[in-house]
């Protein structure tokens, strides 16, 4: 595609435009907070008023920073705050959005940790439950409710956590990835955390888990979890549902005129394109079509880019703005926004299927052309109050959810997410200390970001 070269030592596509963003070191514009050294993994949430929150890792060390930001804009796009979600960890490379309107942050280090950042604020749970080693990206299935996580190292693994009471990160399973080179075919094997200092991937090994060249950046997409391997060039797609891994893109089968090399940082646009973002080579950033063509998107002058590798590719709520950084532009890193048209499919007139059968017990209703809800009719005392009724919701597009557990008397529990959500996710609504009887009613409340009615769906609840 014809493309255009930019001020700011971008090579854009005609018709789109960049903007830079934040700094290292430097005021974010419009704010007083100064923006953090070394960006990398970043994700973007919808805001309640319309507008959007872009969060950023850093991944630097704890005295200079690491941790993570974050970028409020309104509506229009205009930069409206900045400020610190997460701080007093180290080296947070990647990570991943989750469904539920929270950011996973991976600390790139032998015995790291990944951590869930509310985008609005500064609190920031550490989750041991899916694992220590060098965390780079994770990514949530929540059509099956598992998350699937790489680990950066020339020998790791590629992970699967299962949430015992997804959506809840607190405890689960953690298995890493045994592959019959011949069938292509995934089993998957439990690595359990001991008190001995042994690298998980070692422990995981042991049994049979296959090794991948350096774990990257990770998005699941349409039932596939794609992922890269920097150290062989390569981009993988695990199907979640046929249990079979794949290779979509290898730059050393494609000889020495591949487009693409350094694979790192990954997201996929609403049209299914996969962008990746380089680490050397050339500093484009490519996409793939859901053809498997492979394109050119946008390059960085290395003349004005020194020695800095791409990355967090994300897109806005919008999926018209592309954010990208450069992790050590002008030493310290930068942040762009690449706006124009990109690819687009037909808006959803409907909300996206729950991909599975109703489990035992649970019961399905809903405004048809807004929200699906799906919860249990009946639950126990103690499973109300830990670990509270699960709830799943199938969302058109972007929107402000209040969830309630009611009685005659009034209101018993509730929850919020952090940010707007959609598509397909899921809470806990907790409440201890009820009394078994029938007729409590389960409320939810779904108002569109971007103006309309409010949808409101009422369930009754038995609490035995």
């Amino acid at each position: 595609m014809p493309s255009v070269e930019t001020p700011l030592g971008i090579r854009i596509p005609e018709g789109f435009s960049v903007r830079e963003i934040a700094k290292g070191g430097r005021r974010v514009p419009g704010t007083t907070y100064t923006w953090h050294i070394f960006t990398d993994g970043q994700a973007a949430f919808p805001a309640e008023d319309g507008g959007w929150i872009l969060v950023s890792n850093s991944e630097s060390l704890s005295f200079a920073g690491a941790g993570c930001s974050a970028i409020r804009f309104a509506p229009d796009g205009k930069i409206v705050d900045a400020y610190r979600t997460l701080a007093n960890t180290q080296l947070n490379c990647a990570g991943g959005p989750t469904p539920w309107g929270t950011w996973l942050s991976g600390e790139e280090y032998e015995f790291g940790h990944m951590w869930e950042v509310d985008p609005t604020r500064r609190n920031a749970q550490r989750r041991g439950a899916l694992g220590t080693f060098t965390h780079e990206s994770a990514c949530v299935d929540p059509v099956r409710e598992q998350l699937y996580l790489t680990e950066d190292k020339p020998d790791g693994c590629f992970y699967r956590f299962t949430p015992t009471a997804y959506p809840d990160l607190s405890a689960g399973t953690l298995e890493a990835a045994v592959v019959d080179e011949a069938t292509r075919a995934v089993t998957w094997v439990p690595v359990k955390r001991t008190a001995l200092p042994v690298p998980t991937r070692v422990q995981a090994r042991r049994q049979g888990a296959k090794r991948f060249k350096g774990g990257e950046g990770t998005w699941w997409d349409g039932g596939v979890a794609y992922f890269t391997t920097k150290g062989d060039n390569r981009v993988w797609a695990y199907d979640c549902e046929a249990e079979r891994i794949d290779v979509l893109y290898d730059a050393t089968a494609t000889g020495p005129d591949a487009p693409l090399r350094g694979v790192d940082n990954i997201c996929v646009s609403r049209s299914g394109d996969l962008y990746v973002c380089e680490d050397g080579d050339d500093l484009d950033v490519c996409f793939i079509t859901p053809d498997h063509e492979v394109a050119r998107f946008c390059t960085f002058d290395k003349n004005i880019h020194l020695g800095t590798e791409l990355v967090g590719a994300t897109f806005d709520p919008s999926g018209t703005r592309l954010y990208v950084g450069s992790q050590r532009s002008f030493a310290i890193g930068a942040l762009y926004e690449i706006s124009g048209p990109f690819r687009q499919p037909p808006a959803p007139t409907r909300p996206p299927s729950f991909g599975r059968p109703l489990r035992e017990g649970e019961a399905e209703a809903g405004a048809e052309d807004l929200v699906r809800v799906r919860a249990r009719t009946t639950i126990s005392r103690g499973a109300l109050a830990a670990p509270g009724l699960g709830v799943r919701l199938a969302l058109r597009e972007p929107c402000v959810v209040r969830t309630t557990l009611r009685s005659a008397t009034g209101v018993l529990a509730e929850h919020r997410f952090p940010t707007a959500v959609t598509a397909l996710t899921a809470l806990r609504l907790k409440a201890a200390a009820i009394a078994p009887a029938a007729g409590y009613e389960v409320v939810v409340r779904a108002t569109p970001t971007a103006g309309g009615d409010t949808a409101e769906i009422r369930r009754e609840l038995t609490v035995s």
